[in-house]
């Protein structure tokens, strides 16, 4: 069986866990946003795939969900000293490595997608992972506050200020030249089924969606996604923030609609959120918190027999 899920941040890598626990013979390839990969203090950083690849590779900090396990922060507070910006975003010393490999590799000439897959190689995270795109897509985000209206990169808003500015807009620069990372869209037509985890709707997986051919190939296939809205909230995160600036509501129903019935044939939501519906797609309801690693799994197992059982 071959399984291709689309995948950003905590609550994707979480779920991708509890599906290579329920699916350990099955093939997984992960599609990776790349939308909020920044350069900082001359390296590049892609936090989603990284998150992942840590997290399936027992290397993740468990309590916060991102970064090293056993960090610390000396090359960090080294920088502070020096006075170098930004200090909002915190690097640990063991994650500098990692950052350190792929700048050097970028420079070399060797593609994201090459490079991830040699870092793989270290961490062995039993799925493939690869990045939606090997060009430079950057999520900027359109603010107005006291400096006046202007554009700033995803890390900024998110990081910095928390969200705690409204967005006015996003925009994934570089996408119209984009073009799908090799092995993207053969994956997904190889795809016995397609499963979007609970990732954010807007900056995760519908970045990935914007990667010109992403969703076209998406399309003819069997795709059930689970709901990253439990009863009007997100379940990690501020994706409410996010769906606010795109004008829509913070709940399962709205994330469905917003996907829509050509690309969603199920969709899995939280027993708060029972009758949520849309034509032409089978809901469910379950408990979808993942507290676990045994919920994550049990979430996992629900969303591929659901994906299976529309696939016949």
């Amino acid at each position: 069986m071959h399984i291709v899920s689309l995948a950003g941040g905590i609550g994707g890598a979480r779920f991708l866990r509890g599906l290579r626990a329920t699916a350990p013979d099955a093939t997984i390839t992960v599609i990776g946003n790349t939308g909020d990969d920044i350069t900082l203090f001359g390296l590049r950083v892609c936090p989603d795939l990284d998150t992942v690849m840590y997290t399936l590779g027992n290397g993740i900090d468990e309590e916060q969900g991102w970064g090293r396990a056993k960090e610390s922060h000396v090359v960090k507070e080294e920088l502070a000293a020096y006075g170098v910006e930004p200090q909002w975003f915190g690097l640990g010393d063991r994650d500098f490595a990692t950052h350190i490999v792929r700048s050097q590799m970028l420079e070399a000439g060797y593609p994201l997608s090459q490079i991830t897959q040699a870092l793989c190689a270290r961490w062995q995270p039993g799925v493939r992972l690869l990045p939606m795109t090997d060009d430079r897509c950057e999520t900027h985000v359109v603010i107005e506050d006291e400096n006046g209206k202007r554009a700033i990169h995803f890390q900024e808003w998110w990081v910095r200020l928390r969200a705690s500015v409204p967005a006015q807009s996003f925009a994934l620069v570089g996408a119209d030249t984009a073009k799908p990372a090799p092995g993207v869209l053969d994956a997904i037509e190889q795809a016995d089924v397609v499963i979007l985890p609970p990732s954010n709707p807007v900056v995760s997986i519908g970045t990935i969606l914007q990667v010109p051919g992403i969703r076209d190939a998406l399309l003819p296939k069997t795709v059930v996604g689970v709901s990253p809205i439990i009863g009007g909230a997100p379940v990690r995160g501020m994706a409410d923030a996010c769906l606010t600036a795109i004008g829509v509501e913070t709940t399962a129903q709205a994330v469905l609609d917003l996907y829509g019935p050509k690309l969603i044939d199920g969709w899995l939501v939280a027993e708060e959120d029972e009758g949520v519906a849309l034509d032409g797609v089978r809901v469910i309801a379950r408990p979808i918190l993942m507290h676990d690693a045994g919920a994550a799994a049990d979430i996992a197992r629900t969303a591929l027999d659901l994906a299976l059982e529309l696939a016949r």
